[in-house]
């Protein structure tokens, strides 16, 4: 096994880790906080949007069953890397779109791919998504995590969580675990 980690900021992080945790490959998935300036930050303080933190999810994959690429492509096609501080409903830059790298290879593939999908112009506006190196990771509080998967028949889940899975599967069926394909 070829364990690596990678950081995401790429909106609420109930509705990425849902994603993530389906792909072959992710041995873990935590949600969290990363990029501000204050210590043990409160899912509370976040919200306010004045601690400088972005929701996260904090991934741990074998780099050996999926590449870091493709894990680029998810990141990219399942959010809005086009809104500054924004995905849908949620404003506040606390929902900024986010890589925090952890080594060189990293952030060069992170703006190879910017520069790809900018070129092939798969998105209408430009990408603004932040490509930054990793600080310290904040867990987020326990309810917040497996929170699809523990919460399924919530509102939320069923009219924003499980639309975005449904899309995903189709474009990405042959990346999702297969114990979890129906």
């Amino acid at each position: 096994m070829n364990i690596q980690q990678i950081t995401f900021g790429n909106g609420c992080f109930w509705c990425t880790e849902a994603i993530f945790q389906t792909l072959k490959g992710v041995k873990s998935v935590a949600s969290g906080y990363m990029g501000g300036h204050t210590k043990n930050p409160t899912y509370m303080e976040v919200c306010n949007g004045d601690t400088g933190y972005a929701e996260v999810i904090h991934l741990e994959y074998d780099a050996d069953e999926i590449s870091f690429d493709e894990l680029l492509l998810v990141f990219f096609k399942t959010h809005n890397p086009t809104t500054l501080n924004r995905q849908g409903n949620d404003v506040g830059t606390q929902y900024r779109s986010a890589i925090f790298y952890y080594n060189d290879e990293q952030k060069q593939a992170s703006e190879a791919m910017i520069k790809r999908l900018t070129d092939e112009k798969v998105f209408d506006s430009p990408i603004v998504t932040e490509v930054t190196p990793a600080s310290e990771f904040y867990k987020a509080e326990d309810y917040h995590q497996n929170y699809y998967n523990d919460n399924p028949d919530k509102s939320y889940c069923a009219f924003v969580i499980q639309p975005k899975l449904n899309k995903f599967a189709k474009e990405f069926t042959d990346k999702i675990r297969p114990e979890l394909l129906r």
